[in-house]
């Protein structure tokens, strides 16, 4: 069989050793609750240590989608992982789930055991900084459906949450406070456009170092998505966020309004947290409206939550502690469409 699956152009053995190779890096993800080594059938978790009343399962899945072409065209692979398990666990985050696990699916047009490595690598490496295990996954090698050097990959992230402990927002009211935790750049959102802005209209290369920019291209738009669990999640499981909404497509101005209930609005403070330099590159070189910018990106924060106006500096000063900035970018307004305002500094 292999024989003739090579002649399809399928190595088999190459598969083997990729397996081979991830194992190490699987291992450096096990946390309690993991049942069994890699290569079962199905990955199994182990819920009971929890000891959750009413336990709730929070799943969310996401890929990386077009920085992926940025990562193969630089042949830097080591972060992509990091970005595609960001991508889920924000998300399930925002829900106020604790992660528990994460599962891969990485396609590719022929298996290059060493590079393949090197995406789950950083597979594992958001997993570590998110606490997640990483208990199983796919790697498909499907010639004719990729060019060789291509591949793709999507994430897959469970966690748990009690049931009376959910953010769904609804709590949200009037007057209540909304903190910005910083993005790292770009994150996994806009590459279409970002590629578009940079390599078509303004012919620049990867290895090209804009004005502005205190890195070449490749660094700057291949910087790995922040993971906010360390930050957020013990003033998660303190009840002190009533909302929370993850910057991803469609930034402020699809986002936000998700965490908030009818008859609310979000006022941003325009100029309340530092200006990323990546992103007045793309709106100077790219001509694009500021409206639009917030339509696209996250325009330096990675992360919305909502709180009391109570509880505000409680919350900056626990956040603070786990070595992350957070700024007070607006509040909570009544309008009778769930929408995002913006307002300039000192208006």
């Amino acid at each position: 069989m292999s024989n003739a699956y090579a002649n399809a152009g399928v190595d088999v053995e190459a598969g083997y050793e990729v397996v081979e190779r991830i194992k190490k890096h699987v291992k450096k993800t096990e946390r309690l609750g993991v049942m069994g080594a890699l290569g079962g059938f199905g990955g199994c978790f182990d819920l009971s240590s929890y000891q959750l009343k009413e336990p709730v399962l929070v799943s969310g899945t996401d890929g990386v989608g077009t920085k992926l072409l940025v990562a193969i065209e630089a042949d830097q692979h080591e972060t992509i992982g990091i970005d595609c398990v960001a991508m889920c666990v924000n998300d399930i985050l925002a829900q106020g789930a604790e992660p528990l696990y994460f599962l891969d699916y990485l396609a590719t047009g022929k298996n290059d055991p060493q590079k393949l490595e090197k995406v789950v690598a950083g597979v594992a490496d958001g997993c570590v900084a998110g606490n997640l295990a990483l208990i199983g996954g796919e790697t498909a090698e499907m010639p004719g459906m990729y060019a060789e050097n291509e591949y793709d990959l999507a994430g897959f992230a469970v966690g748990v949450a009690e049931k009376s402990q959910l953010i769904t927002g609804s709590e949200i009211e009037v007057g209540d406070v909304l903190l910005g935790l910083p993005s790292s750049g770009i994150h996994s959102n806009g590459y279409s456009l970002v590629r578009k802005v940079f390599f078509e209209q303004n012919s620049y290369t990867l290895t090209d170092q804009i004005e502005g920019l205190s890195e070449t291209l490749d660094r700057e738009l291949l910087k790995p998505t922040k993971i906010y669990v360390s930050a957020l999640l013990p003033i998660i499981k303190e009840q002190k966020i009533k909302g929370a909404a993850h910057i991803t497509g469609g930034g402020f101005v699809e986002n936000i309004p998700r965490m908030l209930p009818e008859g609310t609005a979000a006022q941003i403070q325009l100029g309340s947290w530092p200006s990323l330099p990546i992103f007045d590159c793309l709106q100077r070189l790219g001509e694009i409206p500021e409206q639009e910018m917030f339509e696209i990106f996250n325009m330096g924060i990675g992360m919305v939550v909502a709180v009391a106006a109570s509880q505000v500096d409680e919350v900056i000063e626990k956040i603070n502690e786990q070595g992350e900035a957070v700024y007070r970018i607006g509040e909570v307004i009544p309008l009778k469409n769930k929408t995002v305002l913006f307002d300039e500094e000192g208006k």
